[in-house]
């Protein structure tokens, strides 16, 4: 069955890229015609389907990801990586993916870079502790939850795990004893 869906989804999304990549390149589409576009202002033309390559390839890996189909998230958004290196959103979901294929280190390396690039990026955060948790280091995962928390809008669905999380790790860190709040009894 996994493999139905897997190949379903693959399929979903090398359409969605054909089809983009079609409509872009098809006669009558734009101006008069796109031999005229391109004679114009030929770096325009090369700037646009640079854009349009990197929102389907980076779509197309969403998609993957959310079918937890990592290997190809991966190859999606190593592409949108090669052209967008600079992208930050990017480089979180491949650290997702990675995530998923349970490469913890070079996903850590992802979520780094997504916050080098943009400081202010939550999900970056929420991602690094996870691969922080998986490489042992809950010092490191809580202060990562923690930024998490601080930068995520209140109505994030993702809140409640991260203070799950947090609970969790202060707890295993506590050597199992909840936290009486320095009132032992």
């Amino acid at each position: 069955m996994k493999t139905i869906r897997s190949s379903l989804v693959a399929l979903v999304a090398t359409l969605a890229v054909v089809v983009s990549g079609w409509q872009a390149t098809s006669p009558g589409v734009g101006p008069a015609s796109l031999r005229e576009a391109i004679a114009a202002d030929p770096e325009a033309h090369a700037r646009e389907r640079r854009a349009a390559e990197v929102k389907a390839r980076f779509e197309q890996a969403v998609v993957m990801l959310h079918a937890r189909e990592h290997d190809h998230a991966v190859a999606a958004l190593h592409r949108v990586l090669e052209l967008a290196p600079t992208m930050p959103e990017a480089h979180v979901n491949m650290g997702y993916a990675l995530l998923g294929l349970g490469q913890a280190r070079a996903a850590r390396d992802f979520f780094n870079g997504a916050i080098e690039l943009r400081a202010m990026q939550a999900n970056a955060y929420y991602g690094l502790a996870l691969a922080l948790e998986a490489d042992r280091d809950l010092r490191g995962a809580l202060g990562a939850m923690r930024t998490y928390l601080h930068l995520s809008r209140a109505e994030d669905p993702h809140r409640t795990k991260a203070r799950a999380a947090l609970w969790e790790w202060e707890l295993a860190l506590s050597g199992g004893r909840a936290d009486d709040g320095g009132k032992a009894k």
